[in-house]
């Protein structure tokens, strides 16, 4: 029986290689790119990421994900016909499991470095589970849910929001520019940060790392241009 999920056949596939110089050991980097159409106010789920992990807010009605595998090891060029099978090994899919809702998945290999670079719709809702590495969350108006398991943990909220934060760490410290109440252990390391009640859900959990919850003014944000795809 097919599953229920459809695998999203995607609108736009950009894929980049590039290899050693003859002589020269050098890591390997593979980078894809796919954007497709995506409702407003969806949820995007994040599964299983590690290393770099960026998210961005854009006023496109569609999402944009490139992604960025590289070798930890250097390889000089008699050695690149090793690399292909290497790199596929940290294997990422996405897939459309409704009209509203896209999961993005990693299949690891800790062996492979990976950095994303996803852009949604601002009002995007987002839930993101993260292994190690730093998250970073920009311009997203959406409820937002991200938990990590060692590494930084940053978001840059429009100052126009009204948020209901509840962001704790097992072991490092939180810091937010929006009012609310901190709570640090009395014999263990760690912190957590309550705000008051308002439209917008943030719930943020680290395990070994600090949570940094920006303000940024409207005016700071980036302009988004028109697609020409």
């Amino acid at each position: 029986m097919r599953s229920n999920l459809a695998i999203l056949f995607f609108e736009l596939g950009v894929l980049g290689i590039t290899l050693p110089l003859s002589g020269a050991e050098q890591r390997v980097e593979v980078t894809k790119t796919d954007r497709m159409n995506f409702a407003a106010g969806g949820i995007i789920r994040v599964n299983h990421s590690y290393g770099t992990l960026n998210v961005e807010g854009w006023d496109r009605p569609e999402v944009e994900i490139t992604v960025v595998k590289s070798t930890e090891k250097y390889y000089d060029a008699k050695q690149r016909g090793k690399t292909a099978t290497l790199l596929e090994r940290a294997h990422i899919s996405i897939e459309r499991v409704s009209d509203t809702e896209l999961a993005i998945s990693t299949h690891q290999d800790k062996k492979i470095s990976v950095d994303y670079e996803i852009r949604v719709p601002r009002d995007s809702r987002l839930d993101i589970h993260h292994g190690t590495g730093q998250v970073l969350v920009a311009n997203v108006t959406g409820n937002i849910e991200a938990t990590g398991h060692r590494g930084d943990l940053v978001l840059m909220l429009p100052d126009t929001g009204a948020y209901t934060i509840d962001a704790k760490t097992k072991v490092g410290v939180v810091t937010s520019d929006f009012a609310g109440d901190l709570h640090r252990r009395r014999y263990l390391v760690g912190e957590r940060f309550a705000g008051p009640a308002a439209a917008h859900r943030v719930y943020l959990r680290v395990g070994f790392g600090g949570i940094t919850i920006k303000s940024v003014p409207s005016e700071a944000e980036p302009p988004v241009t028109a697609s020409t795809q």
